[in-house]
């Protein structure tokens, strides 16, 4: 009776350690698996691995060996759908996914509409497969310049964004651009606009103060090219600055001023 009170204790003792650890993987569906290195489990019998779950539902890939494919392909995914990928594992020893990377979200947005209406810079997209950043840009001082943010929905059916920009004097260029965790960026086509506002002007009647005719978008470089100054406003003080020459952009243009 001892002894099968015994084995009993022991079995149970067993299945608790098989619960030893879990690793979870959060991401996106991207058309592609995962594969898994599975060591040996510490006793020396069997492997690591004693369950893989995919959304909660247990995988039938074949996890006895030391190196197993997890097939996301047969569960019917979209690209961009959201996964949650567990795998169970024994105490003493750790499984390690190789290419954890492929439920990162990849930059694969299409603009079907990009538009400015008034201030507001408004676009439409399809085929985006998870959450990114969308960061809208515009064309000014002979660069492409950040000038504002907004978080991808990541949906693959048609989604809809806008921001408030601001416009320059005379032509204005914008476009959309997002980058993915491969660094690869990708672009819009561009939106030409031209705008009938009044070119934006500048003086520096005293030592302390530039003043520009209007608010604008400005930034001030050193001989060296390193920026000092950056801004939106309809003056900048330069007190602190010391004397020499430096360089203004402004509105549209491109100056440069001395510091007395």
């Amino acid at each position: 009776m001892k002894r099968v009170l015994f084995s009993l204790l022991a079995g149970l003792l067993c299945l608790t350690s098989l619960k030893a650890g879990e690793l979870t993987l959060k991401g996106t569906f991207q058309g592609e698996n995962l594969y898994v290195k599975n060591p040996f489990a510490p006793t020396g019998v069997g492997f690591c691995i004693y369950e893989v779950t995919v959304n909660g539902l247990t995988t039938t890939d074949e996890i006895n060996s030391s190196a197993f494919e997890i097939d996301l392909g047969v569960y019917g995914f979209n690209i961009g759908d959201a996964l949650s990928v567990s795998i169970r594992y024994k105490n003493d020893c750790l499984p390690k996914v190789l290419n954890a990377e492929v439920l990162n979200p990849r930059a694969t947005f299409q603009i079907t509409k990009l538009v400015l209406e008034n201030t507001d810079l408004k676009w439409t997209t399809v085929k985006e497969s998870g959450s990114l950043t969308f960061v809208v840009e515009q064309f000014r001082w002979n660069k492409w310049i950040k000038v504002g943010e907004v978080d991808g929905k990541g949906t693959p059916g048609e989604n809809s964004y806008k921001t408030t920009v601001r416009l320059n004097s005379g032509e204005n260029k914008f476009r959309i651009k997002q980058v993915d965790y491969r660094n690869k960026a990708s672009y819009s086509s561009e939106l030409v606009t031209t705008s009938t506002k009044e070119a934006v002007t500048f003086s520096t009647k005293t030592t302390d103060l530039i003043t520009f005719s209007a608010e604008t978008s400005y930034e001030i470089y050193d001989e060296f090219g390193g920026i000092v100054f950056k801004g939106y406003g309809k003056e900048v003080k330069i007190g602190t600055l010391n004397k020499g020459k430096y360089y203004l952009n402004y509105d549209n243009q491109m100056d440069r001023f001395t510091k007395k």
